[in-house]
């Protein structure tokens, strides 16, 4: 990768959404060359959903920096084969998040999805969260994302081999100076579904929610990591998501009955 490689930058929040200033700010310690596209409005949960059939336009807000009506992936899509299609980015950072994405709840990130599309259009793709209280969720630190992202998107640059690999980064909730390390850790499969019915204070409505974090949860898994160590988490995870051992298993061992034509 260059020494000034060409980053671009989207969110699930929105394009003004808090986080993605401090993205900025984390880019900016390693190039000049960045660029945002995001959404122009909350995304949260939407996982890796596609505006198809859906017209669109990119609202430039500034130098570099645009809104777009659509989904994280949306705007990766639309960064890399439209807008930036004569430079592609070498790296998609996705973030930061208002809160942490671990465990099972990677699947409908749409800051997962920001990545993820990053990986699939040929980038490094990084995604960022910064873990908060969510009793107090506006109460937000973004300090030790601040402090330390730059180092591990410089870390994960001087790694990175092959192209299926996303990167999931969260940070803990730690006053300045309080991180002990960044850990390299498997996603929590938790033993459930943690999203469920949530009933609402107004009659006859309610939410989709994640009401508890469904337990046990294993040591050494991103939940425990950064909740209980305080340590920054990095899990990687692979585009290709081929179960080997069942394929071999089931090899040869499915059959039909041939159908006798009326």
């Amino acid at each position: 990768m260059t020494q000034n490689p060409r980053i671009l930058i989207t969110n699930d929040d929105g394009v003004d959404a808090p986080g993605i200033a401090i993205m900025r700010a984390i880019a900016a310690e390693i190039s000049d060359d960045v660029w945002v596209v995001a959404p122009e409005g909350n995304q949260s949960g939407v996982g890796h959903r596609l505006s198809f059939g859906t017209e669109m336009t990119l609202d430039k807000r500034e130098p570099n920096v645009y809104a777009l009506p659509g989904t994280p992936a949306d705007c990766v899509i639309i960064g890399c084969t439209h807008l930036l299609a004569d430079h592609k980015p070498d790296i998609v950072l996705s973030g930061v998040n208002h809160g942490q994405n671990l465990g099972d709840i990677i699947h409908c990130s749409g800051t997962m999805a920001g990545a993820r599309e990053g990986v699939m259009q040929g980038c490094l793709g990084i995604a960022m969260s910064q873990a908060i209280d969510f009793e107090r969720e506006h109460e937000v630190n973004w300090d030790t994302a601040r402090d330390y992202g730059a180092d591990v998107v410089r870390g994960l640059i001087a790694e990175q081999q092959g192209k299926d690999t996303v990167y999931n980064v969260n940070f803990p909730m730690a006053r300045q100076g309080q991180v002990p390390d960044v850990r390299v850790v498997p996603h929590q499969r938790f033993s459930i579904s943690p999203f469920k019915y949530y009933p609402s204070r107004n009659k006859g409505k309610f939410f989709v929610a994640i009401p508890e974090t469904p337990q046990p949860l294993n040591p050494g898994h991103d939940f425990h990591v950064l909740h209980h160590d305080h340590a920054i988490t990095v899990t990687p995870l692979l585009l290709q998501q081929t179960d080997t051992d069942a394929a071999a298993r089931l090899e040869g061992r499915l059959s039909i009955r041939q159908k006798v034509a009326q």
